[in-house]
């Protein structure tokens, strides 16, 4: 991980970016439907009552998770707005179907599939900030850093965006570690990529312009960048809900953490299970760019085999214990601060400005600092 940009930190007063109500974009895009569907706020109130306010390391970390889900929703919703279900469930574009058509080739659902993953982060989102607000505490709104620009290919909106799919260095490292039966992240231990060449340069997870849309192998290598990229999302997610779950003081707290947190490992195995579909290719717009047959040499055997999409056993705590299926890694120490790290490396954020960069950084800082009431 590398990093992230100098900023100042008494540059941004998180309170000024920090509000006691829900993201106005969260509100706009779901009304009232989705609200009346969840807790009352008249009933959460009565919870606070009996309850009363959150440690300041609880409301830390749901804060920081509120972020997080905010900027998944940001990438999804671009990925939804061109490859998805365009419907009134989460906000959409006019959809490209000639990008549609090259991610329905890891899987004939696909669409499907990320326009479920969108609404799952929307709501996260738009729940957690809710309810630090039933408990009286600050929530968070990132509308402020929305000006990122979005794709001018047919089928994306064009608005403010948080986050940024067009130059991506993505790690698929986490393809050998959920294979590997004596190696764990947590004892420091390394992986190879699933797809080397995915790890340099910048590479497109959307097309950029109508003109990606051809010829049928760049495309295509575009949607599988998108799948291999769905996957280095979602398993961040996977591991980091356990990671803070265990520096979590209030029951109800913790039981919005474990709650949350497998439905990031439903959507990591979704994906896990698609990217081994991506068909092998090197981009003609880009040669460096090489889809490998991950079941054949140099490749090939458990650690790169396809249709091993479920977590081998590992060590697990100690390597005097026996081997163990787990998420991987479940280590608690500075986790926040190595998601914002991990997302900046991605290029995630090229394009932000140092006031964002500083209020995430605060944000991660507030929650590796909590710590749990014994």
């Amino acid at each position: 991980m590398t990093d992230l940009p100098n900023s100042n930190k008494t540059s941004t007063n998180r309170r000024a970016f920090v509000k006691s109500g829900l993201t106005a974009a969260a509100v706009t895009t779901l009304g009232a439907g989705l609200l009346a569907r969840g807790p009352s706020a008249l009933a959460l109130g009565d919870r606070e009552e009996r309850h009363g306010k959150l440690t300041r390391g609880d409301a830390a970390i749901l804060r920081f998770l509120a972020a997080a889900e905010i900027l998944e929703t940001d990438l999804w919703q671009q990925y939804n707005e061109l490859c998805g279900i365009q419907d009134a469930e989460v906000p959409g574009g006019s959809g490209s179907p000639i990008f549609t058509a090259a991610l329905s080739v890891l899987d004939a659902d696909m669409a499907q599939y990320v326009h479920d993953n969108t609404e799952d982060e929307l709501t996260h989102e738009v729940f957690i900030n809710a309810f630090l607000a039933s408990r009286g505490a600050d929530t968070v709104n990132l509308d402020k850093f929305r000006t990122l620009p979005s794709s001018q290919a047919t089928g994306a909106q064009q608005i403010g965006r948080l986050t940024n799919l067009m130059q991506l260095t993505i790690d698929t490292s986490w393809w050998t570690r959920y294979r590997s039966t004596n190696k764990n992240p947590d004892f420091g231990d390394s992986f190879d990529q699933a797809v080397p060449s995915l790890n340099v340069g910048q590479h497109p997870a959307i097309p950029r312009t109508d003109d990606d849309l051809t010829p049928n192998d760049h495309i295509q290598a575009i949607a599988n960048t998108a799948g291999f990229h769905f996957c280095t999302i979602e398993q961040g997610g996977t591991s980091l809900y356990p990671s803070l779950a265990q520096r979590v003081s209030d029951v109800e707290v913790l039981r919005i953490v474990l709650s949350i947190g497998p439905t990031e490992a439903m959507h990591f195995q979704t994906w896990h299970d698609k990217a081994g579909n991506a068909p092998a290719l090197t981009d003609p717009k880009d040669p460096t760019l090489v889809f490998p047959n991950l079941n054949v040499p140099p490749f090939g055997g458990e650690e790169f085999q396809t249709n091993l999409i479920m977590p081998e056993a590992t060590v697990f705590l100690s390597k005097k214990l026996p081997a163990c299926s787990i998420i991987r890694p479940t280590a608690t120490k500075g986790v926040a601060m190595g998601v914002v790290k991990g997302l900046t490396a991605m290029g995630l954020f090229i394009g932000q400005t140092p006031d964002f960069f500083a209020y995430m950084r605060d944000l991660a800082e507030d929650a590796d600092e909590a710590r749990r009431d014994r």
